[in-house]
């Protein structure tokens, strides 16, 4: 389980990696930069032209070491790994769940509730943090229309009309982001969520975090044995891990909304961090992301005690937490699924 801060990103361009006895070894322009032990490395993730040889792959297998490959600017391309030993059990009544309506409520409500709650948090924190600044009061309406959303969750009586209410508490949440970044930068202007390809610097920050936090989060769902692709918020459709989108939406606000802030509002991402192409597409440059990954890194990192279990634990750990407590509902251990919800 304390695998999961050891995540071995790869970055640079034209990067080989080869298997060297138990260490993996990564060479660039065929010099040797680094030789790390197999056993310290939870799963390696690589970025664009990254190469590595057969032995290398059959080594990661057999020591349950996956390797994930996006492109060069963070979109899933393919993840390599060993033997899935899932519970052919516990996938088989996540199946069952997914077609049972009432099932799929319950599931969805505890979801939403953690991300709406989640979302109100950082906006209210936001409110208390840069009140002065004239901002308090639309932070604090936007805050009031999630504590509607919340309320209104309780008597939903069907999925579509839960995504529904997670459509406006997006907006109300989205519509008050550019109120929390304190740098003042143009770079950083916000008016909304785009994507696929994001069109401004903090949408591109983002997207690139979303895409490395599902990665963590379908890799924690497989290793409790649930099926990363069959959701219940988000409908099923081939390809789509519908399962990991899920349950990150407890950890956007909290997780990568929030560090996006940090490393726009104290500068540690500048707007030479960033590159427009002639279609108004923005993508992060090496330096960027190599300081986002750090970033992402020392964050996991960072300790909070869980709501429901009431333990200690690293943020890193928390999807595994959630993974195993979504298990335990689906086998009917627990009653209800208990969502994380950030105090």
């Amino acid at each position: 389980m304390k695998k999961h801060l050891n995540t071995l990103y790869i970055t640079t361009q034209g990067t080989y990696l080869s298997k060297e006895g138990e260490c993996v070894a990564v060479l660039v322009n065929k010099e040797l930069k680094a030789r790390i032990p197999i056993h310290t490395i939870g799963s390696i993730v690589c970025f664009g032209q990254v190469s590595y040889s057969p032995y290398l792959l059959g080594h990661c297998t057999k020591n349950n070491v996956s390797l994930t490959h996006l492109t060069e600017y963070g979109k899933f391309l393919a993840k390599m790994q060993g033997p899935v030993s899932g519970n052919v059990l516990l996938r088989r009544e996540q199946y069952l769940k997914a077609e049972n309506s009432k099932a799929s409520q319950e599931i969805t409500k505890g979801i939403l509730t953690g991300k709406i709650a989640n979302c109100r948090t950082v906006l209210q924190r936001g409110a208390r943090d840069h009140g002065e600044n004239g901002h308090g009061e639309r932070l604090s309406l936007a805050s009031q229309r999630l504590t509607n959303g919340m309320r209104n969750l309780k008597t939903a009586n069907s999925v579509d009309a839960m995504r529904g209410i997670e459509g406006d508490a997006a907006n109300a949440y989205f519509g008050a982001f550019k109120y929390l970044i304190t740098n003042k930068n143009d770079c950083f202007s916000f008016n909304g969520r785009n994507r696929r390809p994001p069109l401004d610097a903090t949408n591109c920050l983002l997207s690139f975090l979303y895409s490395l936090l599902m990665n963590d989060v379908r890799s924690a769902l497989e290793c409790v044995g649930l099926d990363p692709c069959v959701g219940y918020l988000h409908k099923v459709r081939p390809g789509r891990q519908s399962l990991a989108l899920d349950i990150m939406e407890e950890f956007r606000p909290f997780f990568a909304d929030r560090l996006a802030l940090t490393l726009m509002n104290r500068k540690q991402v500048t707007p030479k961090s960033f590159t427009y192409t002639e279609s108004s597409a923005v993508y992060m440059s090496e330096e960027a992301r190599k300081t986002l990954l750090v970033a992402y890194q020392n964050r996991k990192q960072e300790e909070v005690t869980h709501p429901f279990l009431k333990e200690k634990m690293t943020i890193g750990m928390l999807w595994h937490v959630q993974s195993r407590l979504l298990a335990r509902y689906i086998r009917g251990d627990l009653d209800m699924y208990p969502p994380f919800i950030w105090k």
